[in-house]
């Protein structure tokens, strides 16, 4: 107890503190758009127990692996080196969550383009899934995700209650979001297409950290807020198209009259 009220009086841990919890939440918006994507598949009964127990067990993987940190760090030492590069268990993780998310959002697109086969709309047109292989996969991203965010924190603070903190805000703060991204993924069918474009860039860049090309995270977000604003312009124009369609048949049926 006294370690931790005089944690607390250090300006410096709140800084790591907020640091933290910004950098987990970042973080997260891949993983959040993943589940996003996922549970919109279930029947509407069961998306929020899925988007809740995803999330849940996120952040008890989370919680169990910064109890098992010093064992966490020692998945950055090299296990085997190929074609010039030491790979680590963090790297075989990477590559391994990155070719999940490619293949998925690979099966996904194609789902979704393919219209002989799955007649419908876009969202309609997305592979179905159950209940438990949906959970299942959650749990798979989340522990590529949870290594990754935990041995960056490692990296920020040596203090295992600010990591705790952090983690805990920031699971809760992605519970939060997680409602209304999904509904509105759900209630704008083009967006659908754009998060599975983000979830294959992300598994791109998850492979190219397994084999040793860095990607700076700046460049990835940047490249997403920035598809992100296009796409809303286009919502928009959409939106005004639609209005003055409608205005315009309103006129047409009162000229009749």
């Amino acid at each position: 107890m006294n370690d931790l009220l005089a944690l607390a009086s250090q300006p410096e841990a709140w800084a790591a503190l907020v640091t933290l919890i910004v950098m987990e939440v970042v973080l997260g918006i891949d993983n959040l758009v993943f589940i996003s994507i996922l549970t919109n598949k279930l029947p509407a009964e069961n998306r929020r127990n899925a988007r809740r127990i995803g999330l849940g067990l996120a952040l008890v993987l989370r919680l169990v692996l910064l109890g098992a940190v010093a064992w966490i760090v020692q998945l950055t030492e090299p296990v085997f080196a190929a074609f010039g590069h030491d790979f680590s268990w963090k790297d075989i993780i990477l590559i391994a969550g990155g070719l999940f998310l490619v293949w998925k959002a690979t099966r996904e697109i194609h789902h979704s383009v393919d219209l002989e086969d799955q007649p419908g709309d876009m969202v309609g047109r997305t592979v179905k899934t159950s209940f438990a292989a949906a959970i299942v996969q959650i749990l798979l991203l989340d522990l590529v995700f949870s290594v990754d965010s935990i041995i960056t924190a490692v990296g920020m603070t040596q203090h295992l209650p600010i990591m705790i903190i952090a983690v805990v805000v920031a699971v809760t703060l992605m519970l939060i979001a997680s409602g209304p991204l999904a509904r509105f993924i759900e209630a704008n069918p083009t967006i659908v297409m754009l998060a599975l474009s983000f979830l294959l860039m992300i598994g791109m860049t998850l492979i190219a950290d397994g084999i040793g090309f860095h990607v700076p995270k700046g460049y990835i977000y940047a490249a997403m807020a920035f598809s992100g604003l296009v796409e809303a312009l286009n919502m928009l124009a959409r939106r005004k198209r639609r209005k003055e369609r409608q205005g315009g048949e309103e006129t047409a049926v009162e000229t009749l009259h």
